[in-house]
């Protein structure tokens, strides 16, 4: 009879648990989190109209006091391919990458130019490995932000980004990289590269709203991403963009 007992208590008592324990988390909470009106920024690029002007390259610095000649927060590169199947990748307005001296044009196959950026990922490796929370993905919009207040230089984000889209700042002594222009696009203005951009290579707005240039790209074109196998999500998409392009 007391074992008896006993078991009636316990069933009783565990009947009485699981009642308490919720097995999902409330209907409310995921309308709030993916909530239809949610906004979502991002970039399209039409490497076919690149021509390589580097004027996005000079609106930006200006715009975002990039300092120097050296570091960038967007850049452009050539792709040459050759006739052999070598392929040569420089940056247009700096030494780093191969050089195309000594290329000449019956060497060339083909040759275009493609802009880069920080992705602002969805999924984004920089925040995960940033020791004291400096850098952070913004609600509004999903746009990833380095918080030069919280920053101490440790470089990890740099490290971890596979774009090579992030830099040392000298002045500030933190990491730097693009922005998407926030102080603009919170203004409801543009980009300074994609403003100043005179063939429209650039694209920007928001990509979950059916009524975003964006959203009619994307569905007109076959898009592509850079390291799409990494799945980081990047916001940042091309059209027209060669295999060779890494």
């Amino acid at each position: 009879m007391e074992r008896r007992g006993f078991l009636q208590k316990l069933l009783w008592f565990l009947g009485i648990g699981l009642f308490r324990i919720p097995l999902q988390a409330p209907a409310a909470d995921a309308s709030v989190t993916h909530g239809a009106s949610k906004v979502s920024y991002g970039m399209g690029v039409d490497v076919d109209k690149c021509i390589g002007c580097g004027k996005c390259i000079q609106g930006c610095r200006t715009e975002n006091h990039v300092p120097g000649d050296f570091y960038h927060r967007t850049w452009v590169e050539r792709y040459i391919i050759q006739r052999d199947g070598e392929v040569l990748v420089h940056s247009i307005d700096s030494p780093d990458g191969q050089s195309s001296e000594g290329v000449t044009e019956r060497d060339v196959l083909r040759s275009f130019f493609v802009p880069k950026l920080c992705n602002h990922c969805d999924n984004p490796p920089c925040v995960q490995v940033c020791p004291v929370g400096a850098t952070f993905k913004t609600d509004d919009g999903g746009v990833v932000l380095v918080d030069e207040e919280r920053c101490i230089g440790c470089r990890y984000c740099i490290q971890a980004c596979p774009y090579g889209a992030r830099f040392f700042n000298p002045l500030t002594d933190t990491a730097d990289k693009c922005t998407f222009c926030y102080h603009r696009i919170t203004q409801g203005l543009l980009p300074a590269c994609v403003e100043v951009c005179p063939t429209q290579a650039r694209m920007f707005g928001d990509l979950n709203s059916p009524a975003s240039p964006l959203t009619q790209m994307r569905r007109m074109n076959k898009v592509f991403y850079l390291k799409p196998h990494l799945n980081t999500e990047p916001k940042v998409f091309y059209v027209n963009l060669d295999g060779e392009v890494r």
